[in-house]
């Protein structure tokens, strides 16, 4: 099956590697480059950096007028830009958002959207029935929307020429079995730190978040070069709080978490392009949606309880404060990775879990236990106990 890949709407450092690279292992056949708003020097900029032997497998949504220039294969019609440059001859494709409009394709090809729920638009939900598009669809026809890789044996059975993916090219997976217990430090210094992230992965945690809220970035920077290997052996992942430009330039570190005072989750995003693990924290279903909206991969929701660890606490959330955010979630579909932070002890694992959260992310119940490894295995044991339930 024909795949086409498509850009993410915002420009980042070493985006033209990054197309480059994905170009060059042909499993697409195509890159669609789309910014919305995007200024013809921005456009500019970033063609000249894609090397010149690749620009031919390269349509623009935007910034049509360039195509030619730089020797691109193909320009996108939709309703931003309805016009194609004067002259063309290249590939045309267009967007199309009803049945009806297939009846009346005049372009190479086209693609028919949502299919299914958006990854890159969480809320954005797919409105055709799958099923009855069988006897619509030929194959100049690309499904686009929540398109992933178990489901495209479903797209070439009901007949799409192909399918264009966004959020599955670019966006990092978040593995349930990392996410659903972190460990997020509050080290007093390097050492400390790094003993308590040590402990907490011999313990069984396979996601670890270097917060050091008051230390110099040094003391951060070396504490990742201790902990890093340590995550690595045991397959855990690794991330900073609000250290957002040393995790876009440490390749080490999977990604950063931004709280509600941090740098915006938008900003963040740019500088850390589509690849690496963003987190932000929120305390209400707004808080929510406004992060993910903005490019959050998973949202840690709290605080449970009184947390001692967090200056400017928010609200405290309970059980029910969980309950009707999650449900308010699932309402709005927004199937967004959710972990639960503040407060939270071994007791309380099994009452959380059922509100829907994904994970709990826990500080002092295990740096401050007795034995915090074997803190640690218990509280895995809960969640996966937990899961079992569920």
């Amino acid at each position: 099956m024909e795949l086409i890949a498509i850009t993410v709407p915002y420009f980042y450092a070493n985006e033209s590697r990054e197309i480059g690279r994905l170009l060059s292992e042909k499993r697409f056949s195509r890159l669609h480059i789309r910014k919305p708003g995007a200024t013809a020097e921005e456009m500019r900029r970033l063609l000249a950096e894609i090397p010149a032997e690749l620009r031919s497998r390269v349509s623009l949504h935007d910034c049509l007028e360039l195509a030619e220039e730089f020797g691109v294969g193909g320009v996108h019609l939709s309703r931003r830009n309805t016009m194609l440059p004067a002259g063309w001859r290249g590939l045309v494709s267009r967007s199309l958002h009803s049945v009806e409009d297939i009846r009346e394709v005049n372009e190479d090809y086209v693609f028919l959207s949502p299919i299914f729920p958006s990854i890159s638009k969480p809320g954005y939900k797919g409105y055709f029935n799958i099923e009855e598009l069988k006897d619509v669809v030929n194959k100049k026809v690309f499904a686009l929307g929540g398109i992933t890789e178990d489901r495209l044996p479903i797209v070439e059975r009901i007949g799409f020429g192909g399918a264009a993916m966004l959020g599955a090219v670019w966006h990092r997976r978040i593995d349930p079995e990392q996410f659903k217990l972190q460990l997020i430090t509050n080290g007093v210094g390097v050492d400390d730190t790094v003993a308590g992230a040590a402990e907490a992965l011999k313990g069984g945690c396979r996601w670890v978040q270097i917060r050091m809220k008051d230390a110099p970035v040094e003391d951060v920077e070396r504490v990742v070069e201790m902990v890093a290997p340590m995550c690595r052996n045991s397959g855990a992942i690794l991330l900073v709080d609000d250290h957002v430009e040393l995790a876009a330039h440490v390749d080490c570190i999977d990604g950063v978490h931004v709280g509600k005072n941090d740098m915006p989750v938008a900003e963040a995003r740019r500088l850390l392009g589509p690849s690496k693990i963003l987190g932000a924290t929120a305390n209400t279903f707004e808080d929510v949606e406004k992060a993910v909206t903005a490019g959050a991969d998973y949202v840690g929701l709290g605080p449970f309880r009184f947390t001692t660890t967090k200056k400017n606490l928010s609200p405290v959330l309970g059980i029910g404060g969980y309950t009707e955010i999650l449900n308010e979630c699932r309402k709005r579909s927004f199937d967004t990775s959710i972990v639960a932070i503040g407060g939270i002890t071994l007791q309380d694992i099994p009452d959380i879990m059922q509100t829907g959260v994904k994970g709990v992310a826990v500080s002092g119940t295990i740096l401050k236990a007795e034995n915090p490894a074997e803190m640690t295995a218990r509280i895995v044991e809960a969640i996966n106990h937990s899961l079992i339930k569920k």
